[in-house]
């Protein structure tokens, strides 16, 4: 039994729809006008976008901006996209870290039902490494981008300071311990590491590693 649809013809009821036999199926459909015999491509009706609040995380800043997306799309915590309003030319590479639907703080929603988007900036992530020495352990924070892998095991050096990743908390609240485990930044809640010392530093005192800037 052929397929027939009801949609408008171009030829002779651009207004009304009338019955047509479809004649091709999937994405490129052709149909048949069943009154005049005009053969034709149906009109697709193009999505219009929805614009949804989102607040984004970068560093210690907060700020609000507006995402383009489109109904039917799904979106679940966890998910990376780029906030775009389709308008300007800021785009922001987020994580998302919570919903808000119909009021309620969900873990996944269609794009439809969707009040607001929470997210955390992921072009440029802040890292917290904390570093085991032979004397002390003191921090630091280091920017690096979101791809930036770092891998248990590895050894690393930033302002003269050479250590190796002994483990990895991540975002979730796991570790990575295990060697050749590989984190990109912007899943790292914390690095620790075990500060590799040249000879020439065996000798150094709180003091004098105080004066190169890494105090406490």
């Amino acid at each position: 039994m052929d397929q027939e649809i009801e949609i408008e013809c171009p030829s002779c009821s651009p207004d009304i729809p009338v019955l047509h036999e479809v004649l091709k199926s999937g994405q490129n459909v052709l149909v048949k006008c069943e009154d005049c015999g005009e053969i034709h491509s149906p009109k697709t009706e193009k999505e219009k976008p929805v614009y949804i609040k989102t607040i984004i995380s970068k560093g210690e800043k907060t700020f609000t901006h507006t995402n383009q997306m489109y109904k039917g799309e799904v979106l679940d915590v966890d998910d990376e996209l780029v906030v775009d309003d389709g308008v300007s030319e800021d785009v922001y590479p987020i994580v998302v870290t919570s919903i808000e639907s119909q009021g309620k703080r969900v873990e996944s929603a269609k794009v439809d039902d969707i009040d607001s988007i929470w997210g955390r900036a992921i072009d440029e992530v802040d890292v917290k490494i904390t570093v085991h020495s032979e004397q002390e352990t003191y921090s630091m924070t280091k920017r690096f981008s979101g791809g930036r892998e770092f891998v248990v095991g590895e050894k690393y050096n930033f302002d003269d300071i050479s250590f190796i990743v002994t483990r990895i908390k991540i975002r979730n609240g796991g570790f990575r311990i295990k060697e050749g485990d590989v984190v990109e930044a912007k899943n790292i809640k914390r690095l620790f590491a075990q500060e590799i010392f040249s000879e020439k530093y065996r000798g150094r005192t709180a003091w004098s590693m105080k004066w190169r800037g890494r105090g406490l």
